[in-house]
């Protein structure tokens, strides 16, 4: 099917994917009493006096906000926050559709780190987390930095931790069918931008050692210098082999390669050059690294890419809406990292041994109760970790 065409199509007849929809009656005089003036006085002063009743008397507990400054849109880069608009009204009709929460696209005009964390700062107060979403490294890791700084919702970049939780559970489950332990295997991560960043550092807390990350230049060592701080303390904490070379020079023997970069980057005598039984995460997209037929035919024993018309794709909507689910619940002032691990092993966990045998290490986003299963989890790291600030009802 033609995506483009048809997608162009139904944009113009839908006029928008999301919109306002009233929860309250407004029939009758006293609905208008209650609703707004002059009833509507007493909640607002309620408020006033206890902040923390804006999550119990309006709907902030359930909103998000779903922020962008459009300038790493999909796979399109700086094309602007008007051009994101789209992108981000479908990310708000995910939150509804897979977690029940009410997303408010927010499209900034800025590229300026300050402006970004300011307005949202000033706007934090209408929202009970906020969602960044297609905003360009290195700018991503201050603006969420700083964020975390200022405001007391949650702040989460989801095309770094999305992507680097669903990653986390196919490699778990992969791990499983080739009957490999974490401590024992080398993995080569190509692409050194939020995602790729993203993954390396939380695979290295869940218990990865052995991980060399690459972007253009070739692997990340001690030895080169770098003007970004974030690839400098990832330079630091990983390669420990201290391997040296391009992309190609470093897959070597290695286990594992996870792809958050380039179409055809990788071919088959790459692969071949692995270890025995490699796990291959090809996720660029549209096209990604190696095409999934040719790295199985180069001996890969698990592929996963970023794409739905292929078995084993990594995509960031099994993760975000239960995270936020589970956040929001608990009403946590944080998404740290025991809640990230959290959501990945409950994500890798609803993979059944069957599924497992069948080369299966990541469920389809239509699996029932993904979002409940990852936001119980969360809420239980959230309450463990301390950022919970309510115990929701069970």
């Amino acid at each position: 099917m033609d995506y483009s065409k048809l997608a162009l199509e139904y944009h113009k007849k839908w006029r928008g994917k999301i919109e306002m929809v009233s929860r309250v009656p407004l029939t009758t005089k006293d609905d208008l009493s209650i609703a707004y003036t002059p009833g509507v006085a007493e909640p607002c002063l309620q408020i006033k006096d206890n902040p923390d009743l804006s999550y119990t008397l309006t709907r902030r507990w359930n909103t998000i906000a779903v922020v962008t400054d459009g300038t790493a849109v999909l796979g399109l880069g700086d094309i602007g926050p008007l051009a994101g608009m789209p992108v981000m009204e479908g990310k708000c009709v995910l939150f509804k559709q897979f977690g029940d929460i009410d997303a408010i696209p927010l499209c900034i005009d800025s590229k300026n780190t300050d402006d970004i964390v300011n307005t949202i700062r000033l706007l934090q107060g209408s929202f009970g987390g906020i969602n960044l979403e297609d905003i360009a490294a290195p700018r991503c890791f201050e603006i969420e930095a700083k964020l975390k700084g200022v405001c007391d919702i949650p702040i989460f970049h989801d095309d770094q931790h999305g992507t680097a939780v669903v990653a986390l559970a196919a490699l778990q489950n992969a791990l499983k069918i080739t009957d490999k332990r974490p401590c024992d295997v080398s993995i080569v991560i190509s692409g050194a931008g939020a995602a790729g960043t993203s993954i390396a550092k939380l695979i290295l807390k869940s218990g990865f050692s052995d991980v060399t990350l690459c972007d253009i230049e070739g692997a990340l060592t001690k030895e080169r210098t770098y003007t970004n701080n974030e690839l400098q303390a990832l330079a630091d904490e990983t390669n420990p082999q201290n391997k040296k070379g391009t992309l190609a020079d470093v897959l070597v023997g290695a286990d594992i390669f996870i792809g958050v970069s380039a179409p055809n980057i990788v071919t088959e005598e790459m692969i071949q050059s692995m270890a025995k039984s490699p796990i291959v995460f090809a996720m660029a997209n549209p096209t990604p690294e190696i095409h999934p037929d040719l790295a199985r035919r180069a001996g890969a024993r698990i592929v996963a890419t970023g794409r739905s018309d292929f078995p084993n794709q990594i995509n960031n909507v099994l993760a975000f809406p239960g995270i936020f689910r589970g956040a929001l619940d608990c009403r946590a002032a944080d998404i740290n990292d025991e809640m990230k691990l959290a959501a990945a092993h409950a994500l890798a966990a609803l993979v059944t041994d069957q599924q497992r045998t069948d080369g299966i290490v990541i469920p389809s986003p239509f699996y029932p109760d993904i979002c409940q299963e990852v936001a119980k989890a969360v809420v239980r790291a959230a309450i463990a970790s301390g950022v919970a600030r309510i115990i929701p009802e069970q």
